[in-house]
């Protein structure tokens, strides 16, 4: 949650030259950032939202009943056992989830809401967090105080804060719940901030012991904003934040068997990251869904990017086997305006009945892009292509990544001329045989990629495409798992947009031909 003054002012300045970007989405609500979405009931179309707002109103409960489409308020869900005292409020990173069994007093489709409570001082500033559950067993009608996590004290700018923050909470498969948080309670020890998590054995009433997963000793390194998601191997992934790392604010995945043991603390887990090395940064999600691929994909949101990633965060990542190897773009469905630190912070992803995603997050205001107080949550519906991987993520030699508004993320890779220069896209598949396009154009002199699979140079049909570039398909066969696909440089410089493997390029994006 807390950013030291060197993260906060670096993060500043990324961000405040994307203060003009274009928005796309429609806006739901005035909102600070936080957004999270859930399926509630056993009525299909029916979601529900929360997110952070400015003030000390509480946190905004939102209602969908056409997936995302449309959204209406419902209330305010306030502290309870501080009610009545205008120094408290709940307030800060709501997590919304609903109970698909029945655990100890609470029974299946029974709503879940955690999140920080916290309390002013004399000045209006914040002095104490707590972390607290809340539960709903008549679809979010009305809601009863369950328990406090973890408590936590101080001001979150002081170098001695003692907070507590971003409650993450889950039903594991023996009936008991955890609860993920950051913790800033152990900065004697070493630790600036840690990721930890506590089990309940009573439906969340009572909390037990404090486990450390993330913990990086030294007393600079920030692991914070833990979300975790079930795979369909039955494993638990969680992505976090690593602020004032060695690269900062770059997000890291790890896996765990039974969503308590996440290995040793001490070790980051594996970065999310591309070929060319761009790296989503600060206020990951990631969620997993059954597309892409057998084993589906994980795909992680986040508030920027560095390592020459797009910084206003307005990409995601995406991973098809099941967080090995390299990781690749697709643009956001909504693209926010990236003005100040909170916009984009913690985004919500679901996939719809018809395949299309509903997309959350939120973006400042067009006339006071710096001020937080001032954003917007926005919402996108729109499909996403996971067999399309876009050549600016690929391992470059002898190419540069370059703007371009026509191109499908927004930029392409520029790749010299001759056989040194190559881009090189690890792919994961199965076994048979694919087709392959790539989406390219020279740059002034007539030139043809080389596309060789598995390191065998194959032929390819060129056509042109009707918004003036160039498709170059091939069929080959693939091996199960990851293969090698080289796209080497021609008699000249040739611009890359894409490689994708099988679906309709045509057909997929509204017949332009991209």
């Amino acid at each position: 949650m807390k950013r030291t003054m060197f993260a906060l002012a670096f993060a500043l300045a990324s961000l405040a030259a994307h203060a003009d970007e274009r928005v796309a989405g429609e806006r739901i609500a005035d909102g600070t950032g936080y957004a999270s979405v859930v399926r509630a009931g056993s009525e299909h179309d029916r979601l529900l939202m929360v997110f952070e707002q400015d003030g000390m109103a509480g946190i905004p409960l939102w209602e969908s009943r056409d997936e995302g489409a449309h959204w209406r308020f419902l209330m305010n869900v306030t502290d309870q056992p501080h009610a009545g005292d205008k120094q408290w409020q709940l307030r800060w990173q709501p997590h919304i989830a609903e109970l698909p069994r029945a655990t100890a007093d609470l029974p299946a489709g029974t709503l879940l809401l955690s999140a920080n409570a916290t309390r002013n001082d004399e000045r209006g500033r914040v002095h104490v967090e707590d972390l607290q559950m809340y539960v709903s067993t008549d679809g979010g009608k009305s809601w009863r105080y369950r328990s406090s996590i973890v408590q936590g004290g101080g001001r979150p700018e002081d170098k001695d804060n003692k907070g507590v923050w971003e409650p993450n909470v889950h039903l594991l498969d023996d009936g008991r719940l955890v609860a993920y948080y950051s913790s800033e309670q152990h900065k004697g020890e070493g630790y600036n901030q840690l990721l930890a998590h506590k089990v309940s054995t009573d439906g969340g009433r009572s909390w037990g012991q404090e486990v450390w997963d993330v913990a990086i000793p030294g007393g600079v390194q920030r692991p914070g904003m833990a979300i975790v998601t079930r795979l369909p191997d039955h494993r638990y992934a969680m992505t976090y934040e690593n602020i004032d790392g060695p690269r900062n604010g770059q997000v890291f995945i790890k896996f765990s068997r039974d969503g308590l043991d996440w290995g040793d603390p001490q070790r980051h887990g594996e970065p999310v990251m591309t070929l060319s090395g761009f790296w989503p940064a600060a206020c990951p999600v990631l969620q997993w869904f059954p597309q892409g691929g057998p084993e589906g994909v994980i795909v992680v949101s986040a508030q920027r990017a560095g390592g020459g990633g797009d910084e206003g965060g307005r990409t995601l990542y995406w991973n098809n086997a099941s967080g090995r190897g390299p990781w690749w773009e697709v643009r956001a469905p909504v693209q926010k305006r990236s003005g100040n630190i909170h916009a984009g912070w913690t985004q919500a992803l679901l996939e719809r009945g018809d395949g299309s995603y509903l997309h959350v997050t939120s973006s400042s205001a067009a006339d006071a892009p710096e001020h937080a107080s001032r954003n917007e949550m926005l919402s996108a519906i729109a499909p996403l292509r996971f067999d399309r991987y876009e050549a600016e993520d690929a391992e470059l030699a002898g190419a540069a990544v370059v703007p371009d508004p026509a191109a499908s993320n927004l930029r392409k890779a520029r790749l010299g001329q001759g056989g040194e220069a190559r881009l090189r896209f690890l792919v994961h598949a199965t076994a048979g045989v694919h087709s392959l396009r790539v989406r390219y154009a020279d740059v002034g002199l007539p030139a043809t990629p080389v596309l060789a699979v598995n390191g065998a140079r194959m032929p390819a049909t060129i056509e042109q495409a009707t918004d003036g570039g160039q498709v170059a398909t091939l069929t080959a066969p693939l091996l199960p798992g990851f293969n090698t696909i080289d796209i080497e440089g021609g008699a000249h410089v040739l611009d890359i947009d894409y490689l994708q493997v099988d679906g309709d390029a045509a057909s997929r994006s509204g017949g332009k031909g991209k």
